[in-house]
């Protein structure tokens, strides 16, 4: 880069000036759009919408064509954070859903598995909580105490979800397999869902 102190009054300076310039404009531009984008935390969480077509943010499939979105991911929401959620840009994968609710100490024991293994399947198998039953600084405060920051919380204070899926207790997990067929939902402790996370991945 070249210093700020070149010379740039007489006429071989005024093409470095102006070039300086613009550069200085694109820059203003392109921090004004990041700043755009990201989550929305200011934003209250709303109930869980469940669309009737299927959404267009599908993820591609291999073959680069949009994933069929089945049933079971036409729903958005918001995420503990406020970020906007739509389950359907998980469509073509494995999904894990994760049931449950700040004050349960069996959730609690299984928080460490699911923290130590959703980054490693993140982009094979998505794990995203749903979390419900409580108020949400307790929820949040459950996120930060077993280090689940990394992986999709979702606020279900209104219990649609666990309605619609008919959700009776925690800690549940619910599994769907890549063509959007539920083939597990129920109690699984740390070793069962870490092997079939891993089968799943495979």
């Amino acid at each position: 880069m070249r210093s700020s102190s070149s010379p740039s009054n007489g006429p071989e300076g005024r093409p470095a000036a102006r070039l300086a310039l613009a550069a200085t404009l694109a820059g203003t531009l392109l921090a004004a759009s990041a700043c755009a984008v990201g989550p929305t935390s200011a934003q209250p969480a709303a109930e869980v919408a469940v669309p009737v077509a299927a959404p267009s943010s599908a993820a591609p499939t291999p073959t680069g064509a949009p994933a069929v979105v089945p049933d079971a991911l036409r729903f958005t929401a918001r995420t503990l954070d406020g970020t906007a959620f739509s389950a359907a840009a998980l469509a073509g994968r494995p999904v894990v859903l994760w049931f449950w609710a700040p004050w349960c100490a069996t959730c609690a024991s299984q928080a460490w598995t699911v923290a130590e293994i959703a980054p490693k399947y993140r982009d094979t198998v998505p794990i995203v909580g749903v979390a419900g039953l409580g108020e949400q600084k307790a929820m949040r405060s459950f996120v930060t105490e077993f280090e689940l920051g990394g992986t999709t919380q979702i606020d279900d204070r209104a219990g649609a979800l666990w309605r619609r899926f008919e959700i009776v207790e925690q800690s549940t997990f619910l599994i769907i397999d890549r063509q959007g067929k539920v083939v597990h939902q129920g109690f699984l402790d740390g070793e069962d869902l870490t092997r079939r996370v891993a089968a799943l991945a495979g």
